[in-house]
């Protein structure tokens, strides 16, 4: 079974209900670790909530979401095993996780079209770590 772990902070509060929506439609459940409203919050302390699930917890992912999708990738790589990739298309998350076993996807609220969300979170989700060696060797340089 694989945990899913998702927060936001204020600017992606409306478009993390719209990935829970389009995560629960693909079968998977999910945890919201919040915020619970648009009052304004600091990203890091969402990032810290979602990147201690998923260093926890093997088989698991974390979805984070602000308006840029940059500020929570910084926030989620500090912490150690964890692998954040911010995505902005298919070929992105495919990549993020074939190549380099991210476990955490950053997505930005502000500018995006909300089309895109679907396929890039089902990609994210489904594609599988190639487990070639040079990948492993370049993953293990991160550590």
């Amino acid at each position: 079974m694989v945990n899913i772990y998702i927060a936001s902070d204020h600017a992606g509060f409306k478009i993390k209900k719209k990935i829970i929506k389009i995560i629960s439609q693909l079968g998977y459940e999910i945890e919201d670790l919040g915020p619970e409203n648009e009052d304004p919050v600091d990203y890091p302390d969402y990032a810290k909530k979602v990147t201690t699930k998923v260093s926890k917890y093997k088989n698991s992912f974390g979805i984070l979401i602000c308006g840029s999708g940059t500020g929570m990738a910084i926030a989620a790589n500090k912490i150690k095993g964890i692998r954040a990739a911010f995505c902005y298309d298919i070929y992105s998350a495919k990549m993020a996780r074939y190549d380099n076993n991210a476990n955490i996807l950053t997505l930005r609220a502000r500018n995006f079209l909300s089309f895109k969300y679907k396929p890039i979170v089902k990609t994210f989700l489904e594609t599988r770590f190639s487990g070639i060696e040079r990948h492993k060797r370049r993953i293990n340089k991160l550590e």
